[in-house]
């Protein structure tokens, strides 16, 4: 596997610091899990701030607890911001399973064992609770050769393909690919032939849906 779309330097610098919402996080390190290089990239930018904080004289430092507080936002988790896990630079995961860590953890099992929620035309979802009051999170089951319905987007969302893949006005995305799109991006997803597209979708605003069934029924699926 070769991952092409990658993290932005912005999303991984916030995740290293520990500022991104829970469901930017659980994207950002499902991500990592399956990509060395951003990996790579995450150690080297968790080194340079290290060595900053370590050049910075005493004389300098404004309080006492000023290290502690530091270590704790970069470790920390609550409401607007949290930092998960990640396996080393250069390790690969052994296993074989389709959802990486952590998200494994969050969903309680591999795709074997979900209950997935039909979303109609053949597509299903599994809304996935997270505590942030920013995000929402859910896994995409996209049955290969069918689209996803065009759409626009509100806000951001962080789409990671977990298996499969499919293609839209952007590029192609494959396991392991994170597509991070915005308010400017209109688009029409849709899954290649020959396996289902299974991938983690993070939101911070609803979908701009151009048809209007899909619109009238939004507020049902909850997309």
């Amino acid at each position: 596997m070769s991952v092409v779309h990658h993290l932005s330097d912005d999303l991984l610098l916030e995740y290293a610091s520990g500022s991104l919402a829970e469901g930017w996080s659980i994207a950002v390190a499902s991500h990592l899990a399956l990509c060395p290089s951003c990996r790579k990239r995450l150690a080297l930018m968790e080194q340079a701030g290290g060595e900053m904080l370590r050049s910075i004289s005493c004389d300098e430092v404004e309080t006492d607890d000023a290290w502690s507080n530091m270590k704790a936002r970069l470790g920390a988790s609550d409401k607007t911001g949290m930092r998960i896990s990640t396996p080393s630079p250069r390790a690969a995961p052994a296993t074989s399973a389709v959802l990486p860590e952590p998200l494994r953890s969050y969903l309680g099992s591999d795709v074997d064992g979900l209950k997935w929620k039909p979303l109609g035309r053949g597509a299903y979802h599994i809304p996935i609770r997270v505590g942030d009051g920013e995000t929402s999170v859910r896994l995409l089951r996209i049955p290969a050769g069918k689209p996803v319905p065009e759409h626009s987007h509100g806000g951001r969302e962080l789409t990671l393909v977990l298996a499969g893949s499919f293609s839209d006005e952007t590029g192609r995305f494959a396991r392991g690919d994170i597509e991070d799109a915005d308010e400017t991006l209109e688009h029409q997803p849709i899954a290649d032939e020959g396996e289902d597209c299974i991938c983690l979708a993070v939101t911070d605003a609803p979908l701009k849906f151009r048809s209007w069934f899909v619109r009238m029924v939004q507020p049902v699926l909850g997309i």
